[in-house]
């Protein structure tokens, strides 16, 4: 099964120096059919005017992924880190049993970013940081692995999640194949472009949420980028 939501259909939250699309609930929203995916928890489509961000503040028993699309963060945290991810690099906050992080943006410039957030697969962990360049902009009509808690993939990020994140990109008229599984979940957001998945068309920040498939079958339209993540199809409550 293939669930198209469009653009249109996100929850907007501005803040004035934050513009934020939430794709499932969180802060003030919140719809009861879309609380997760999986241990996909949360997805937010943050803008963030120069020279502003969030102060201070603290998260517990959460995988925190950032993904940067465009400018940098200004990161500190309690663990005593403090780093900037820039375009194209990829961060992983397990917050596990309690971590407090600021993130700012320091230049003049708009920052683009992804934060996306995943329920662990194990309560009370450490708290702990990661962060690398992948370069996956440079990404060629295929998928970059970029965070995954499935061990059998190398030069990741690593995330306490049996989970995948992907960034793919398609020129006009390509097309791949992902193979997945009926027990597992695919989840697509589109960054640009006009694709069809598995017959489905999505357009620029539509999303696709698919199950019950062994095959996803993405055929670009358009020169495309996209975020691929797989998932477990975890029923349990969280």
């Amino acid at each position: 099964m293939v669930k198209l939501i469009i653009a249109s259909e996100r929850y907007n939250s501005s803040a004035g120096w934050l513009n934020s699309y939430f794709l499932f609930s969180f802060a003030d929203y919140y719809d009861f059919n879309n609380v997760h995916f999986g241990p996909l928890r949360v997805f937010n489509d943050d803008r963030i005017a120069g020279n502003s961000g969030f102060p201070m503040h603290a998260h517990s028993e959460m995988e925190i992924i950032t993904i940067v699309l465009e400018g940098e963060v200004a990161h500190e945290d309690s663990l005593g880190n403090k780093t900037t991810i820039s375009a194209g690099e990829v961060q992983r906050m397990t917050a596990g049993t309690g971590i407090t992080h600021s993130e700012r943006n320091e230049q003049d410039k708009e920052l683009h970013l992804y934060q996306l957030w995943f329920m662990p697969n194990k309560q009370g962990l450490s708290p702990s940081y990661e962060q690398k360049s992948i370069d996956f902009y440079d990404a060629k009509n295929e998928l970059i692995p970029l965070v995954s808690g499935q061990k059998v993939l190398e030069d990741v990020v690593y995330m306490n999640s049996n989970s995948t994140i992907y960034y793919g990109k398609l020129n006009a008229d390509k097309e791949l194949n992902f193979q997945t599984f009926s027990i597992r979940k695919t989840f697509i957001y589109l960054i640009d472009g006009e694709v069809f998945v598995n017959g489905v068309q999505a357009t620029k920040e539509d999303q696709l949420r698919i199950d019950q498939v062994d095959l996803v079958t993405i055929k670009a339209a358009q020169d495309s980028a996209f975020i691929l993540i797989d998932v477990p199809a975890v029923e349990a409550n969280y």
